[in-house]
């Protein structure tokens, strides 16, 4: 049995239609609410919360492979209970800053989570992807309204990677051999930067997308208020305001793992133009 927990998330949807198609066996999606997931036919939904890993003790039975997104709860009881359950192997989604960042707190958290897995006895594989083209939904809004969409940095290119490509690994890494006790840097295929993701979105809507660059005081400003002051730093830094070669760099691991090349941007505002309508 396969347990993906955040089912119903960018990556654990993804994931589990990947597994489904593939004929990975027994499936089950862990969702805070089971009576309206949508999952694929017989895929089994549990329900339990993160923030009560006691609530994971059902949903965990049976399971021999975990895919888990590290910081979403208490994440030494919840990688306890997946270990007292028999849990043989975990896939953890942590963040390329583990790599590039190591001194902002957000990666020391991620770092910590990766130790706690590689202590905890059980089988691990590390997945380490940068930004999400998905984070772009924090621009729905002004989309749909025909705002002007802000952002700092605008013209930073970030190998952005679809969050259907983090899935693809952790598919790969969850049924075949060969990935256990590995670490993998997670990029999409080119760099792109905020003001060509707003020209992807306008492309893929076929109307203008009106785009405007803000200082990091404005951008700051706005972001504190919804994740606090340092996390806003962290992630201003991240995109912008202190990228390294290592945060530039595109990697191949996606095309290496799942023998598929890794999706460019434009397709994934192509195929979720929907939400900003």
């Amino acid at each position: 049995m396969i347990l993906v927990t955040g089912a119903t998330g960018n990556i654990g949807s993804a994931l589990l239609k990947e597994l489904h198609a593939h004929g990975a066996g027994p499936l089950r999606g862990l969702t805070r609410h089971a009576a309206r997931a949508t999952f694929p036919e017989g895929v089994e939904a549990a329900q339990g919360d993160f923030a009560e890993p006691a609530s994971l003790k059902a949903a965990l039975e049976g399971v021999r492979a975990l895919f888990l997104v590290s910081r979403l709860g208490p994440d030494a009881g919840i990688l306890e209970a997946a270990r007292q359950a028999g849990v043989e192997h975990v896939v953890l989604v942590s963040s390329i800053t583990a790599l590039t960042h190591p001194h902002l707190v957000p990666a020391q958290e991620n770092l910590a989570v990766e130790q706690l897995l590689k202590e905890s006895g059980m089988a691990w594989t590390i997945l380490r992807p940068t930004q999400f083209a998905s984070n772009t939904l924090m621009w729905t809004a002004s989309v749909r309204e025909h705002e002007t969409v802000h952002a700092p940095y605008a013209d930073t290119a970030l190998p952005t990677i679809h969050p259907a490509d983090i899935a693809s690994v952790a598919r790969v890494a969850l049924t075949e051999p060969g990935h256990r006790g590995r670490t993998y840097a997670l990029t999409g295929p080119e760099p792109v930067s905020a003001r060509q993701q707003a020209e992807a979105l306008a492309a893929a809507l076929g109307r203008e997308v009106p785009f405007a660059e803000i200082s990091r005081r404005q951008a700051h400003a706005r972001m504190a208020a919804v994740f606090g002051a340092e996390a806003a730093d962290a992630v201003l830094d991240v995109t912008g305001g202190d990228v390294n070669d290592e945060l530039l760099a595109v990697r191949d691991t996606v095309p290496q793992v799942t023998g598929v090349p890794a999706r460019p941007f434009r397709q994934w505002a192509t195929e979720n133009a929907a939400s900003f309508r």
